[in-house]
């Protein structure tokens, strides 16, 4: 009886555990969601800078009794300019939203807004040091924080018509449940 190598066994065995990892990967609920360990925990209260002429974020407005949405984003971010008009319709319906200028030129950051409109309660701006805090990977990002200051949900990249009704709805609506 001839006896099989096992170098003739390996490459299959090799490709099978490959496809398995690559199905696993597919079949998670949000292969492209990056998890955060402050959901359920209070937000970070690190002091962020000011944007001239606008309303300074005061991080003891996240326990101020509201429900609120914490938008961290920048005025070279093409994704924010797509979620702007979201965040506006946002507030304009009631909802506070608050507002972290990353790592952004403050003149490019006053002309977007200038352009596109305002919809942020309170503007801070950060180097960096408040994204690292709140486990911001890039803007925007946008996180539900309740009345007492806990993180609800987090949600990486733009807020479309789509992530309010799967995600930030459901979020808000249990925050308001409390």
């Amino acid at each position: 009886m001839a006896r099989i190598s096992p170098l003739i066994i390996l490459p299959p065995a090799i490709f099978a555990a490959l496809a398995g990892l690559f199905a696993a990967g597919m079949l998670r609920d949000n292969p492209d969601e990056l998890p955060s360990a402050l959901i359920g925990r209070e937000a970070p209260l690190t002091e962020t800078g000011t944007l001239s002429g606008k309303p300074p974020f005061d991080p003891a407005v996240l326990s101020d009794g509201e429900v609120k949405l914490v938008n961290f984003w920048a005025s070279w971010c093409a994704p924010c300019r797509v979620e702007h008009p979201n965040l506006a319709e946002l507030a304009e319906g009631g909802l506070p939203v608050y507002g972290i200028n990353y790592k952004d030129d403050p003149q490019k950051a006053a002309a977007f807004l200038a352009e596109l409109g305002d919809p942020y309660k309170a503007i801070g701006t950060d180097d960096g040091r408040v994204a690292r805090d709140w486990g911001v990977y890039g803007v925007p990002e946008t996180f539900v924080v309740d009345g007492e200051g806990r993180i609800l949900e987090r949600m990486a990249g733009p807020v479309t018509q789509r992530a309010i009704a799967d995600r930030l709805q459901p979020a808000l609506d249990q925050a308001a449940s409390r």
